[in-house]
């Protein structure tokens, strides 16, 4: 499967945000009704699959000065489990090294459906839980 990172500037909430992050099962993201065509905080990109289908999103929001994110990556239904959340992840912490920052983390809700998978799949990744859902983990360096 290619996919493709697209950054969105200036990022709108839209209908393919609504599909794949608002459309995410009730306890994963709390987004407190966003109407579309609203600005959006943060970073956001688009991923796209070979056919130009939008099939998942990352965000990035950088908080403090002391150079740590906030991430979280949403992947429509039918494209979980073929790799399009690994493709996510590896981005967005690629996009934090380039930024030079510090820490990136994730906010598993109590609440979420799948808590316990996804908090083993961010452990694999090098998230260590800091208490309340978060996991964090060191940026590694740019090669």
């Amino acid at each position: 499967m290619s996919l493709q990172w697209i950054h969105e500037s200036a990022a709108r909430w839209d209908a393919g945000k609504q599909r794949i992050v608002g459309g995410a099962p009730a306890g994963i993201f709390e987004l407190g009704g966003v109407e579309v065509g609203a600005l959006v905080p943060g970073d956001w990109w688009r991923v796209e699959d070979e056919a130009g289908e939008t099939i998942g999103y990352g965000w990035m929001d950088i908080v403090g000065m002391a150079g740590d994110a906030e991430v979280l990556l949403a992947v429509d239904s039918a494209h979980q489990g073929k790799g399009a959340g690994t493709f996510i992840m590896d981005h967005l912490e690629r996009e934090a090294a380039d930024r030079g920052l510090n820490y990136l983390s994730n906010i598993v809700r109590p609440s979420h459906p799948d808590k316990e998978g996804i908090t083993a799949w961010l452990k694999k990744r090098g998230y260590v839980e800091r208490g309340d859902g978060q996991l964090a983990r060191l940026v590694k360096a740019k090669p």
